[in-house]
């Protein structure tokens, strides 16, 4: 062979090595840099990725019951409404309304009249207090009853904003329902008459407005429609078509309103279109929204499947999580999902993970969640744990 083609084949081969030991080189560059950019960027996208998943550190708490004031025992003949009013636990039987703060002690305890009393509150220190039927509401905190009116038609509910705002829905001669809404100095600010039954209200956007839900008869069945309103400006916004459900609770957010329904629940956007839709295999248990986030317990004793279903956002399809043990009540704050079984609490972020727990015993009927604090509604008493989410 020709030496000059020797020499070629050389100065090729070497030429080759020394590509090869640059690419290598700039491949080390590349990733020291990267490395180097994730470590002093590490603060702005570890925050993007904690939580993703199943990746969150699972606090179990070690439910010891307060001691103190707590048990705040209570007649075990009288049934009982408890609520937590943003600064204090508000208790309601059929003779009073007590207000304790979170450590127990008593603030304040009035005698009332209503016979059948409901009472609603808004995390503002303030709660609504009504009775279905009746004729009369009154707004009160810690201190004094703020506002109240008195009516000549009856009450069928009522419903109290985080502004302090009222909606009273009454019943009318001439309609099918009225609707009145009382501003923070109980002074009304709106006035409807309506052609359908109202089932729910929820207010929007600081008091500015309100979500209606409406239920009529369409093809031999009951649906539930849902209207935006303006409140100052007495226009409406949208008006839904017809969901295939029986509506008990309207919740609105800024994206549209969740429809939760006795055989079924689902989202409807802020242009007043259906965008989700859940029928439940089994009986609902309880169900509840905040801020576009909701989760609903359904329980079928017959398959022994019992369930929890969490949207978020009105995304078309719920997460949903199953128990081996019926669920008890269900309750959204703090952008979790709080679910009661008869043996445990358990809060969830709603892709499903858990976030934390607690066991507690089969003798409470419910709960809510007041601060760092978990309230237990128990047989003739009231019990306080500690709860780390």
């Amino acid at each position: 062979m020709p030496m000059y083609e020797t020499t070629d084949q050389v100065d090729q081969h070497n030429k080759e090595i020394k590509r090869k030991r640059l690419i290598r080189l700039a491949v080390i560059a590349g990733l020291l840099i990267l490395g180097a950019v994730l470590f002093f960027t590490k603060d702005l996208w570890l925050s993007g990725i904690r939580g993703v998943g199943r990746q969150y550190q699972i606090i179990t708490n070690d439910g010891q019951l307060a001691g103190g004031n707590f048990p705040l025992e209570l007649s075990a003949e009288s049934d009982y409404q408890l609520e937590f009013s943003g600064k204090e636990i508000v208790v309601l039987n059929d003779a009073y309304i007590t207000f304790y703060n979170t450590e127990g002690s008593l603030i304040k305890k009035r005698l009332h009249e209503y016979s059948n009393p409901i009472m609603r509150s808004a995390d503002n220190g303030k709660v609504l207090l009504y009775e279905h039927g009746g004729d009369e509401f009154c707004v009160e905190n810690d201190d004094s009853i703020l506002y109240g009116d008195t009516f000549d038609e009856n009450i069928i509910f009522a419903r109290i904003s985080p502004e302090g705002y009222t909606a009273v829905v009454l019943t009318s001669d001439n309609f099918d329902c009225e609707v009145k809404v009382y501003n923070r100095r109980g002074a009304v600010i709106y006035d409807r008459k309506c052609i359908e039954r109202v089932s729910g209200i929820s207010f929007r956007d600081e008091s500015r407005g309100m979500i209606l839900s409406y239920l009529s008869a369409e093809n031999g069945g009951l649906v539930t429609s849902v209207q935006d309103v303006e409140l100052h400006e007495k226009a409406e916004r949208w008006t839904s078509p017809g969901m295939d459900a029986l509506g008990l609770e309207v919740y609105g957010y800024e994206g549209g309103a969740f429809i939760l329904g006795f055989e079924s629940c689902g989202y409807v956007n802020n242009t007043g279109g259906i965008s989700s839709y859940y029928r439940y295999d089994g009986e609902l248990a309880d169900g509840d929204s905040r801020n576009g986030k909701s989760a609903v317990i359904v329980n079928n004793d017959a398959r022994r499947r019992y369930t929890m279903a969490l949207y978020s956002g009105g995304s078309s399809e719920p997460v949903v999580v199953e128990f081996d043990q019926p669920l008890i009540d269900v309750m959204v704050a703090d952008d979790l999902a709080y679910v009661m079984s008869r043996q445990e609490i358990t809060a969830y972020s709603f892709d499903g993970a858990v976030r934390s727990t607690v066991e507690i015993s089969d003798s409470y009927t419910g709960f809510i969640r007041g601060g760092k604090y978990i309230f237990l509604k128990g047989f003739g008493r009231i019990d306080r744990i500690d709860f780390n989410s």
